[in-house]
């Protein structure tokens, strides 16, 4: 008789505007004890000492050293930024046993390979955090619309722990989605990252800067274009919908709302443009000098010919 995983506990990496939200919410639903915020030693002295809030009260999370743990985790959301996820794989490796299911709500389509090549690509359930509207400013986030995480297996994944996952969020009336095509859908994402959160953290924006006509707005889909064009030439086929429909989500958002990398900029921290501008720039190279050497294999395919 098979006996299928049930997850029970939740581990949480990283304390950001999505990590305190998802850290609120699984506390409410599972209970303080089944809900382990990981962190080192001095994140943790400093969030007790400074008090963390969501939506303006105060949260009691069940803060634990992760180097002080031995209990293998059920299911470990990463929340860091992408800077921050090497020493977070580092920190938590110990407590990755083997039915530990992965999931990552970090911006970019990078997180997940990381993930696999660290723990096992069998590990990882893809995840995308999208239409919500979460900030953070010092300890204290808020958020007006959590929105969801849609969820998928690519690349070695397992249905059976996606499976897992659903069950477990059905059960506790957590918001997530199924998109057809996984890895249509990050790149959809990073299409909405790489117009929103660039433009913003350039113009000093809020969102209402791109969802009214002007610059700001037509700067936005001009960097979205550039990407559906590396996307088209990696092979997943973005259109012009795409993009119609991800300024459809932008238009709904808080008009006095900020994107990550807005929030990252005005605080002086350092932000994720590598993740997404630096991801289109090195695809893009890869894409052009593809184009190149296909170009001149037909050259030197006709010349042959001729010659011959």
């Amino acid at each position: 008789m098979v006996i299928k995983m049930k997850i029970q506990t939740v581990d949480i990496v990283g304390l950001g505007a999505l990590g305190v939200m998802y850290a609120d919410f699984f506390t409410k639903k599972l209970g303080k004890e089944r809900v382990r915020v990981l962190a080192d030693k001095g994140r943790i002295e400093r969030y007790r000492a400074e008090t963390v809030t969501f939506n303006g009260k105060a949260c009691d999370f069940n803060y634990l050293d992760a180097a002080k743990e031995s209990r293998p985790a059920e299911l470990i959301l990463f929340a860091v930024k992408y800077s921050a996820l090497e020493q977070a794989m580092e920190e938590a490796a110990h407590l990755v046993g083997e039915k530990t299911i992965l999931l990552s709500a970090l911006n970019g389509i990078r997180s997940e390979a990381d993930l696999g090549r660290k723990f096992g690509k069998e590990k990882v359930v893809h995840c995308i955090a999208q239409k919500m509207a979460a900030m953070k400013e010092g300890n204290a986030a808020f958020c007006t619309n959590p929105g969801e995480l849609a969820l998928g297996v690519l690349d070695g994944g397992k249905e059976e722990n996606l499976n897992v996952v659903k069950t477990f969020f059905d059960e506790i009336g957590f918001a997530y989605s199924c998109p057809a095509d996984m890895r249509h859908a990050m790149w959809g994402k990073l299409l909405c990252n790489v117009g929103v959160n660039q433009t913003l953290a350039l113009c000093e924006g809020t969102y209402r800067s791109v969802q009214q006509e002007g610059e700001e707005r037509e700067m936005m889909k001009a960097a979205m274009r550039e990407t559906i064009l590396v996307a088209n030439a990696e092979g997943v086929d973005l259109t012009e919908k795409d993009l119609e429909d991800w300024v459809a989500v932008i238009d709904s958002l808080n008009p006095d709302g900020e994107p990550s990398m807005r929030q990252d900029s005005k605080a002086g921290r350092k932000t994720e443009v590598v993740l997404f501008a630096g991801t289109i720039c090195e695809l893009g190279k890869i894409a052009l000098q593809r184009r190149s050497m296909i170009y001149l294999w037909k050259r030197s395919d006709k010349l042959l010919k001729k010659i011959q």
